[in-house]
């Protein structure tokens, strides 16, 4: 399984070449925007993040000043604005009640208490969690989403019904513990669901994967 996943790795990799994943100038703009990307594409995060950026408000003590319903307003794109400007908020709190508002103090919380915490805040869910351990805090936690899940059933690495920590520990169990090859690696799913492996007519005549046999 190991020498599989490894493979697979490598040939996304010479397929799609580096993603330079997550795109984000500061840690707070990762977190934001690992919020404001539930059940949305990223093209339309884009749009939200600029808004945020362009009134200067991509700070901790900005946003934390800012009413939530203005914030709704600058994120409008994302979707869902009003419940994500909350959960914005939400997040925000915490980091004040927890943190006293630093990131660094945060991230040097240990990993597993720390994700703890952040699921048990309103409106983090798993992904988001882990999104904000890896990519804000480089931390060595592998990120599960939709097309994690639908590439690797297919090719029957994983049963159609596995829920998200079965997933999550099948690739800690075979993956050295490495930040930067879980923040590859995901990138990489990413982009072959998005493009190739699609919920209906994937595109598998031009995917890498045809290769592997399971």
């Amino acid at each position: 399984m190991k020498r599989d996943l490894s493979r697979i790795y490598n040939l996304l990799y010479k397929q799609f070449g580096p993603r330079n994943w997550w795109p984000g100038d500061t840690r707070l703009e990762i977190i934001v925007g690992a919020i404001l990307t539930q059940n949305t594409a990223w093209t339309n995060v884009e749009k939200a993040i600029k808004n945020l950026k362009n009134g200067d408000l991509l700070k901790i003590d900005k946003l934390s000043r800012l009413p939530e319903k203005r914030l709704a307003g600058l994120i409008k794109p994302a979707g869902y604005y009003n419940i994500k400007a909350r959960r914005v908020k939400n997040f925000l709190d915490f980091l004040r009640k927890k943190y006293n508002g630093s990131l660094t103090r945060m991230f040097r919380t240990r990993t597993d208490v720390l994700r703890k915490k952040l699921l048990g805040v309103k409106g983090i869910g798993p992904e988001t969690a882990d999104s904000i351990l890896l990519y804000a805090g480089g931390k060595p936690v592998f990120v599960v989403d939709a097309y994690t899940k639908r590439i690797f059933s297919r090719h029957k690495f994983i049963a159609h019904d596995a829920d998200y920590t079965s997933i999550q520990n099948f690739f800690l169990k075979n993956l050295p513990r490495d930040a930067k090859i879980f923040n590859e690696f995901h990138a990489l799913i990413v982009e072959l669901g998005k493009n190739l492996c699609k919920a209906s007519k994937p595109l598998c005549d031009n995917c890498s994967l045809r290769r592997i046999k399971k």
